[in-house]
């Protein structure tokens, strides 16, 4: 977690004035991928890497945004701000300032500082992260508390409509609701959730391929609208389909020829990954390590073969992390395309399997990666005075 009595100086001395400090964590999806936009399941943990944002009231009408990872500031009137980001990252919180604006949530000029650790484009949620934070800091302005549910859909829908990704709930839920030792098991339609315990003897160990991506269009959008074709053509036999969610296997089986190859496969994707996902929240309480490692393996090969979404370099970690001592189960995590692999390996092993696997994954790609260790964490809340130094 980033510095918390940094981002304080660091406010002071470009704002003269003593800010609120509110954080929000990023994520590691254990199981459970493009599920959420299908109304199905996922598994995250929120995760100790985390966007600190703070914040004091400004007296003018603008919103004036530092951000210490880019070293630059940005300010606009508040009668400015508009539907629509510009590429930027104040496009992140300006988009949440623009949806509690459409909810006629009043929130005067403010001056906010915002410094980060969750690594960029790696898909571990550094955009909800952004998001919630920001939320909270200028709800604290506004004198109005949301429940974290409610905080969670307005920054889905500020990455959505004003950022332009087209996400699902599931980053941003958990990086409001996540808890400590555990992973969160969601229905993204009912948005219910229970807490499946992570044992205390397991690290999570997240690997980053150094493969970047970018969520705005691209890939992402190219497999959710073929998500949404095999989904219409289903709901024409069953009209009761909304999305994926109401779909079985036994359907695709049944009309999954009416749809182009590659449609049939993200659907058969997503519908298994889904019940791949509560199977895995039911071994984790039953302690079945070896179902929930059987499970990401399979999750991992659905992703990869059926979803088209890992990559040569995400497939070499995983397959390097399956040989050594200690891994539980390993899989590609995130949005796809690259980004990072999460793996539950044993505490006592996690300090020499990330070092093994980083050294036979630069041997094999020429590529060194980015090894984080980390715990199940808290999610969003107010920071008090308690200095957290960074693990940078």
């Amino acid at each position: 977690m980033p510095d918390v009595s940094g981002i304080r100086r660091l406010h002071r001395e470009r704002f003269g004035q003593e800010p609120e400090v509110f954080m929000a964590p990023g994520r590691v999806n254990l199981i459970g991928e493009h599920t959420d936009y299908a109304d199905g399941f996922v598994m995250p943990a929120a995760i100790n890497f985390a966007t600190l944002a703070a914040v004091s009231p400004a007296a003018d009408r603008n919103a004036t945004l530092f951000s210490r990872n880019f070293n630059e500031s940005v300010s606009l009137s508040l009668d400015l701000i508009g539907e629509h980001g510009s590429h930027h990252w104040s496009d992140y919180p300006f988009g949440v300032l623009s949806v509690l604006q459409q909810e006629r949530i009043s929130v005067p000029g403010f001056h906010l500082t915002l410094d980060g650790d969750v690594p960029l484009g790696a898909g571990l949620s550094s955009s909800a992260s952004i998001e919630v934070a920001s939320m909270l800091a200028m709800l604290h302005v506004a004198g109005v508390e949301l429940p974290l549910p409610k905080v969670a859909l307005l920054c889905q829908r500020a990455e959505n409509d004003y950022v332009g990704a087209p996400c699902g709930i599931m980053d941003q839920f958990v990086s409001c609701c996540g808890a400590a030792d555990h992973a969160l098991l969601l229905d993204c339609r009912s948005l219910g959730y229970r807490l499946a315990p992570i044992p205390k003897h397991l690290s999570l160990v997240i690997c980053n391929t150094m493969v970047k991506h970018s969520h705005a269009g691209g890939e992402y959008g190219t497999r959710r609208a073929e998500v949404e074709e095999g989904t219409a053509i289903l709901r024409r036999h069953r009209p009761e389909i909304r999305l994926l969610r109401d779909a079985t296997v036994d359907d695709l089986k049944r009309w999954g020829h009416e749809m182009p190859p590659n449609v049939l496969k993200r659907c058969r994707h997503i519908i298994t990954d889904s019940n791949r996902t509560v199977a895995a929240a039911d071994a984790l309480e039953a302690k079945d390590l070896a179902t929930v490692g059987r499970l990401m393996a399979e999750a991992h090969a659905s992703y990869r073969d059926d979803f088209e979404a890992s990559c040569p370099e995400a497939d070499i970690m995983v397959e390097l992390a399956n040989k050594l001592e200690g891994c539980v189960g390993a899989r590609l995590t995130g949005g796809g395309f690259g980004g990072c692999t999460v793996n539950l390996v044993e505490s006592n092993h996690a300090a020499q399997f990330a070092a093994s696997i980083s050294a036979a994954y630069e041997k094999a790609t020429g590529i060194h990666p980015e090894i984080y260790q980390s715990r199940a964490s808290a999610g969003a809340h107010k920071v008090g005075q308690d200095v957290v130094v960074s693990h940078r």
